[in-house]
């Protein structure tokens, strides 16, 4: 952990060029895992600590054989942040990489593994049980999904969700459909839209241009970007506003992506996994998977109107 200390004055060079405040200050991240099985590869808001003054999220992990842990509970505030495992009941799933809250239906939450399967899941306490899945719609060649967000407006729901890109060759392709669900469960999609997406940072080849996605109340399109040279880093990743989405009152969903994204904050040393901006307030909370260094977690001020 000493080689995180090395890249104050690296950063605070790169913040004079971006525009940006510097973030990455070691001491401002709270640690929820030990090592690359728990680290967090995605993030959901599930409601406040009792005083108030702290979050309880929901935090997915990329694991793939039978037994080891997907899904645990974190609660982060003023004091230690804890973390508690959270039992999986039904289909297994393989590399999640995004969970996200059903607007209007409460302890109920949309999980997305990396090849496009969507887990429908009821959490009651320490346990949470696949009600259904269904894949996504319009999956592309070599697609490697990690952003995924919901969106309520005109008393309509949306998805987003995003194969991540590589290096300057292959940009993010961000994906945008109406949503729905069956009688007995199932997610249903409607038409599919696309739009290509590029991080301004990081640039190097082996950027993941979207890494996750959340979505503020008045729309905005709040990405987390990201990159790392194996399981022992170094990384580097980055927050943005992308753009906008709204939804109609007849359930059109519009995309629109700024033409330069503006980034709001850099932190170098930590591959950002997870971004969710928290109900009630402008934070997002921003979660990591640091491989071999574990999962960290942090508030910052991107989600205002």
């Amino acid at each position: 952990m000493l080689k995180r200390a090395a890249w104050p004055a690296v950063a605070t060079a790169l913040m004079t060029l971006l525009g940006t405040t510097s973030v990455g200050a070691a001491d401002a991240w709270r640690k929820v895992g030990d090592d690359a099985r728990s680290g967090v590869s995605g993030i959901a808001f599930e409601d406040r600590t009792a005083d108030g003054t702290g979050v309880h999220a929901l935090v997915v992990h990329d694991n793939a054989p039978t037994g080891q842990q997907r899904l645990s509970r974190v609660t982060h505030g003023e004091g230690s942040d804890s973390t508690s495992p959270i039992t999986w009941d039904g289909p297994e799933p393989s590399d999640l990489e995004a969970i996200e809250a059903i607007p209007r239906m409460p302890s109920e939450y949309l999980a997305l593994a990396s090849r496009g399967i969507v887990y429908r899941l009821k959490v009651v306490g320490s346990t949470a049980t696949v009600v259904d899945y269904a894949p996504l719609p319009a999956i592309g060649e070599g697609d490697d999904f990690e952003g995924f967000a919901l969106v309520s407006q005109n008393g309509n729901l949306a998805a987003l969700w995003a194969d991540r890109g590589a290096g300057a060759d292959r940009p993010a392709t961000l994906y945008a459909a109406p949503l729905s669900f069956a009688p007995w469960g199932q997610p249903q999609f409607g038409s599919v839209t696309r739009r290509v997406y590029r991080a301004a940072y990081p640039n190097d080849t082996a950027t993941r241009h979207i890494s996750d996605i959340s979505v503020t109340d008045s729309g905005r399109i709040i990405v987390s970007s990201a990159a790392g040279a194996g399981d022992d880093g170094p990384f580097d990743s980055a927050v943005s506003e992308a753009g906008r989405v709204t939804v109609s009152a007849t359930g059109r969903v519009r995309v629109s992506l700024a033409a330069s994204p503006t980034v709001l904050g850099t932190f170098p040393q930590y591959k950002i996994e997870g971004v969710e901006c928290l109900a009630g307030s402008g934070d997002a909370l921003l979660a990591t998977d640091d491989e071999n260094l574990g999962g960290y977690v942090r508030t910052m001020p991107f989600c205002g109107a």
